[in-house]
């Protein structure tokens, strides 16, 4: 009998751990979905705080660029004046933005390794000049919209006066090519001074064959030829020395020659480094129209061929000139530009 009972106990027993009651099989669903779902979660948890920030910038740019790209189709479709000149603003304020950062990088390199300005290289002091003046106005037009509603004031003087309040990253494209038209129109007002000093001097010219050759070069410009490389280079110990010389050159013609190229800074370079000034015109450092105007040209109505066998001719005379020489190079911005063809107005 007791051992009836014991066998119907294990029996029992051994029943309930294959058949399970609602209470068992309640509590092995909720471990089993506990061990389905709580990988994913404890994965989640674990997740990278970087890849979240990651994804959400991620997001957040994607979703910016395709707003921005159905504001700019939106502006060009129905207001295509304010888009033009919503972009030209745009881009103006990015061109700006990246000058400042240039310009405070040489700052950098220059007070990291103690250098001076005219220590610079030709572009980096070009840089940086430009950059001054462009800083100025800027500053002269948030001078002045200071005082209550003169900000409107200063909207109807860019509109009046954008050559001397705009600096020249928010021109108009057509702006761009009229006020360089205009700067070229007063570099040229010095040209006739600049060949009259040279005819002048002419007499103090001790070896006669090179005053021959300076009375020839000199005539040939004045009757409206371009002269060719040669002629240049057969005059060119004249400005080694006495009259025409770098150290020997009158006030006034140090200050005009500056002047036609529109860069001071040249002559910060011949007087503080004449390296520099080599190093300048042996690099291609510019566009070729870019390079062209800075050097004395209005190439903005030159095509690109021409300009490119104008650039060539003032590289060859700059790479065949001595340190001594350099004076040749800041008057060959009248002597090779005055009657090339295809520059005059």
């Amino acid at each position: 009998m007791a051992l009836s009972r014991v066998c119907w106990a294990r029996a029992a027993l051994w029943g309930s751990a294959v058949t399970h009651g609602p209470y068992v099989t309640r509590k092995l669903q909720l471990v089993r979905s506990g061990l389905a779902w709580g990988v994913p979660r404890s994965s989640k948890l674990h997740l990278s705080p970087k890849a979240d920030v990651k994804s959400l910038i991620s997001y957040v740019v994607t979703k910016t660029k395709v707003i921005n790209g159905k504001y700019h189709r939106f502006l060009g479709r129905h207001f295509p004046r304010f888009y033009v000149l919503y972009t030209i603003f745009m881009k103006g304020l990015q061109m700006f933005w990246a000058d400042a950062k240039k310009a405070r990088r040489i700052k950098t390199y220059m007070w990291k390794h103690n250098v001076k300005f005219h220590q610079l290289s030709y572009r980096e002091m070009e840089h940086l000049r430009q950059f001054r003046r462009d800083v100025t106005k800027c500053l002269f037009l948030g001078i002045i919209s200071i005082p209550p509603f003169a900000n409107y004031l200063v909207f109807l003087l860019m509109y009046l006066f954008p050559r001397q309040l705009l600096i020249q990253h928010f021109w108009t494209p057509k702006q761009q090519i009229d006020f360089l038209d205009i700067y070229h129109a007063l570099r040229k007002q010095s040209h006739p001074e600049i060949l009259g000093y040279l005819e002048r001097v002419i007499p103090l010219v001790s070896d006669a064959g090179l005053r021959w050759h300076m009375t020839e070069l000199c005539t040939k410009i004045q009757h409206g030829a371009h002269p060719a490389v040669h002629d240049i280079l057969a005059v060119r110990e004249c400005f080694s020395n006495h009259p025409l010389g770098m150290n020997q050159l009158h006030a006034l013609q140090m200050v005009s020659t500056p002047r036609l190229s529109l860069s001071c800074s040249l002559a910060c370079a011949v007087r503080g480094g004449t390296d520099t000034v080599l190093e300048a015109y042996r690099l291609f450092l510019f566009r070729v129209i870019q390079a062209c105007y800075l050097r004395g040209l209005n190439s903005t109505h030159t095509a690109e061929e021409s300009c490119r066998t104008w650039l060539g001719e003032w590289l060859q005379i700059s790479c065949s000139l001595k340190e001594a020489e350099l004076s040749l190079l800041l008057h060959n911005v009248v002597l090779l530009s005055i009657n090339y063809t295809g520059s005059r107005r």
